[in-house]
């Protein structure tokens, strides 16, 4: 697809392909790393989380740095092997997107329903749910180990 035939606009449009693109990759990357790197967010929402941004960034690279290299080079010619490559991949991440996007909102539909549960258990017994707390655990021990 050519955008512009105008080779003064050309520069302007690379440079705003380009912008948008590194914003697009670098922030995908920043939120898997902000993932991997705290414990707390290792959890199946958040694992979908990065993996959807992985997705993300094959899709945006599949078919922007194509787009871009097109721009640079004013050159529209694409071989077929390397058009079906880009098809193929483009149809592989955009799949993968929707179906981490429906796993995620099962995953949250889930945690909805688990309220009930979650309300319930401390209500019904409060002792045996204060024992799933770490810190409740540590200072029973604590007190325990004083004791004996």
């Amino acid at each position: 697809m050519n955008l512009s035939e105008d080779l003064d606009l050309q520069p302007i449009l690379f440079g705003l392909f380009l912008s948008m693109y590194l914003v697009t990759v670098l922030g995908n990357l920043l939120i898997i790393l902000a993932i991997s790197s705290d414990s707390h967010l290792h959890t199946p929402m958040y694992f979908f989380l990065s993996n959807l941004s992985w997705a993300d960034i094959g899709l945006t690279s599949t078919t922007v740095s194509k787009m871009i290299v097109n721009i640079q080079t004013h050159s529209r010619a694409i071989s077929y092997v390397g058009c079906l490559t880009q098809m193929s991949f483009f149809l592989i991440f955009a799949c993968m997107d929707d179906m981490l996007l429906t796993v995620m909102a099962y995953d949250r539909k889930g945690a909805v329903a688990s309220v009930m549960y979650t309300a319930v258990t401390p209500m019904l017994n409060p002792f045996i749910y204060s024992l799933r707390n770490r810190g409740i655990k540590s200072a029973l021990k604590k007190l325990l180990s004083m004791i004996v």
